[in-house]
């Protein structure tokens, strides 16, 4: 009797150590909101584009890289005052950090992503252009992006 009972709580014991461990990873949950773009007024070839990337998940993400159709190709930026007292952009040498249960903001006069090479017959006020957001761990996210004058 007393030795059943013993191997049923080392069972037990066994059996909810083994659950603990199976306890789900921390993973991120990446939505995009208020896309939109602009042509660039300095650059006649490239165009800015912002937005708010959100992520409810337990764990951070990187924005890594991105693509379009209408961009012969895509750069993270970051607007950065100058030692001469101007304004101008760095491309960043690192992924845009989004944290867990947090956001980013990708605006006009900070962190932003340029279309390079624009194609002037897509990206254009008035028009909408597909954008493909790559992420470290949630992989590619393909969003809707109204190009306008602002």
């Amino acid at each position: 009797m007393k030795s059943s009972l013993l191997r049923g709580l080392v069972l037990g014991l066994l059996l909810i150590s083994m659950m603990a461990g199976c306890a789900p990873a921390a993973v991120p949950s990446i939505t995009v909101e208020s896309a939109w773009g602009r042509p660039s007024m300095d650059m006649p070839t490239a165009g800015g584009i912002f937005l708010i990337i959100k992520n409810s998940g337990s764990a951070t993400d990187n924005l890594v890289s991105g693509s379009s159709p209408a961009c012969g190709s895509i750069e993270l930026h970051e607007t950065v005052m100058k030692s001469d007292g101007t304004m101008g952009m760095n491309l960043m040498d690192k992924p845009i950090e989004v944290p867990a249960s947090g956001q980013v903001e990708l605006k006009s006069g900070g962190l932003h992503i340029m279309c390079i090479m624009k194609k002037d017959d897509q990206f254009k006020p008035g028009a909408t252009i597909d954008l493909t957001l790559v992420f470290e761990k949630s992989g590619s996210i393909t969003i809707p992006v109204e190009v306008r004058m602002e």
